[in-house]
């Protein structure tokens, strides 16, 4: 990621220090030389950062990594990905299929407990996957449900809970029924959006998980602290079913947004790991300090249809040709990221064992002579003498402003556009572009599980994540064959004529594809970053 110099002239860090979010007492218990910390020198502490306060430690509603991160780790699912990212038995120890593919019988574990005491039920699932689907509820991540029969139905309002096929069949057996066969249903169903949930602690306390005292945990930790919008605090849950596997007493999570600052805890031992400042990042690299691996996803802007001037195609493509992705990784964010010229990131092969990023192609790659045609075209379509005023918002972060004041310069010089920043705090900007508040936004997406469908079905009209209010009936009906064809030949087809379509009516635009890059502490080992999925400190240690 190299070029745009003068985007990079950063601040001094102890400028930018000054600018960072971090609260009082990020990284306030310093760690000592045996990896230890101040509070018992046997104690094993991983202190990582969040970035931000979790937007929910309600399994189906915080759908973003700075919750579901954490909570992958307070929770736990029927299954959960092992560190090779396949999933294996969790809290059930076993299960049967039909010989149609659509019945799952599931066993739940004898000794699964909440960290309470109580056992962990079937009807527990039946409450937490009925809840994730019911329209009430409002879950961003309810469609990952849609495979369950019923559950499309009862979330679009269509039909009732009663239709949902999942079913306790007695205290430990559970029982969900598809739609039809799904390869990856194990893999999805590790997620937290399918978490159980206590239905007897929800039923008494409908925000129990809303505060650290009151939140039950059936995973490797439990929530012993939470400081909102400072830190929070897990400990090894001894009612944990596999609790002698895991081999940390506590994890400290800071919530600090600054790369800067983040490097700089790291530095001093505050923060076990730490993201790679992009003023440092040559340096870094070079010294063979930073660790990089794979990741299933994709930073993007979307434009708001509803909000002039992006209702006219040939404005938006405009915009997005006028992006220079390869710029913008090599000089701007610096991480060794791939510059994305398509929606669906590399790393998953279709029927003839061809990558599906490389078979799409190049989808929407810089052209800066045929952004200044479509724009002349575009704003000749709609009548305008002069383009509106246009304002990219970003959510606050050094990164995000980064490369939303590259954009702002692309758009200067390529297309000779004015655009005005705005930036606001996560929760607040997360619930204005579901809204549809703003005409340009940064977004990102990482894969909930290992298929192409599911970058795609986010962009089907009226899907909680499209967020853009773009809609295209051969688009839906193309994701709707893909997401119910068994020809794993014909189903790739679907979804390659899909990502065209989007591509070409731009309501985004892809700027680059994720991967894991960090620093970590050398005491550190085994938390797992899977490629698709949320980070792991099941088998984490610290010497």
């Amino acid at each position: 990621m190299k070029k745009l110099i003068s985007l990079c002239v950063m601040a001094v860090l102890v400028l930018a220090l000054a600018a960072c979010t971090a609260t009082k007492d990020a990284g306030s218990e310093p760690a000592k030389s045996d990896g230890s910390s101040k509070e018992g020198s046997s104690e094993k502490v991983l202190r990582l950062n969040n970035s931000s306060e979790p937007t929910s430690f309600d399994p189906p509603i915080g759908f973003d990594s700075v919750s579901w991160n954490a909570l992958n780790n307070l929770m736990e699912g029927l299954t959960r990905l092992d560190a090779n990212h396949e999933p294996q038995a969790a809290i059930a120890e076993k299960w049967e299929v039909s010989e149609d593919g659509k019945v799952y019988t599931f066993h739940i574990r004898d000794n699964a407990k909440w960290s309470n005491g109580d056992d962990v039920t079937a009807q527990d699932f039946v409450f937490a996957w009925k809840r994730l689907l019911d329209p009430a509820t409002g879950s961003p991540a309810a469609f990952l449900g849609y495979f369950i029969e019923g559950g499309e139905a009862f979330n679009t309002g269509a039909g009732s809970a009663d239709d949902v096929k999942v079913a306790a069949v007695d205290e430990k057996t559970f029982e969900v029924t598809l739609t039809s066969p799904q390869a990856y249903f194990l893999s999805v169903i590790a997620n937290p959006a399918f978490f159980p949930i206590n239905e007897k602690v929800a039923t008494d306390n409908p925000k129990w998980f809303a505060e650290a005292d009151t939140f039950v945990a059936n995973g490797p930790f439990k929530l012993t602290e939470w400081e909102h919008d400072s830190h929070f605090v897990m400990e090894k849950n001894e009612q944990y079913w596999d609790a002698d596997t895991v081999k940390l007493d506590k994890v400290h999570w800071a919530m600090v947004n600054d790369t800067n600052t983040d490097y700089q805890l790291f530095q001093t031992g505050e923060l076990d790991t730490a993201d790679v400042p992009a003023d440092l990042s040559e340096k870094l690299f070079s010294e063979g300090k930073v660790k990089v691996e794979d990741q299933a996803g994709t930073y993007f802007y979307r434009f708001n249809l509803e909000k002039e001037p992006f209702q006219n195609k040939n404005i938006r493509k405009a915009f997005a040709l006028a992006v220079d992705q390869q710029q913008m990784v090599d000089f701007v964010t610096k991480n060794e990221e791939k510059p994305a010229y398509g929606f669906v990131s590399y790393g998953f092969n279709d029927a003839a064992e061809k990558d599906f990023r490389e078979t799409s192609g190049d989808l929407a790659k810089t052209n800066l002579e045929e952004a200044k045609a479509l724009l002349e075209k575009g704003m000749q379509e709609e009548g305008y003498d002069t383009l509106p005023e246009v304002t990219l918002t970003y959510s606050t972060s050094d990164t995000h402003k980064k490369i939303a004041e590259a954009l702002q310069q692309m758009y200067k010089e390529n297309l000779g556009v004015d655009v005005k920043l705005a930036n606001m705090e996560w929760n607040v900007f997360q619930d204005e572009q579901k809204a549809l508040k703003f005409q340009l936004s940064r977004s990102s997406f990482l894969a909930d599980y290992a298929d192409p469908i599911n970058f795609l079905e986010n962009f089907q009209t009226g899907h909680s994540m499209n967020r853009t209010a773009w809609s295209n009936e051969q688009y839906d009906s193309l994701v709707k064959q893909a997401m119910n064809e068994a020809d794993e030949a014909k189903r790739f087809e679907l979804m390659y004529e899909a990502e065209k379509i989007l591509l070409d009516e731009m309501p985004i635009i892809p700027i680059h594809f994720y991967n894991h890059v960090y620093l970590q502490n050398e005491k550190v080992s085994d938390i797992v970053r899977h490629p698709v999925g949320y980070m792991e400190l099941k088998w984490a240690d610290k010497n």
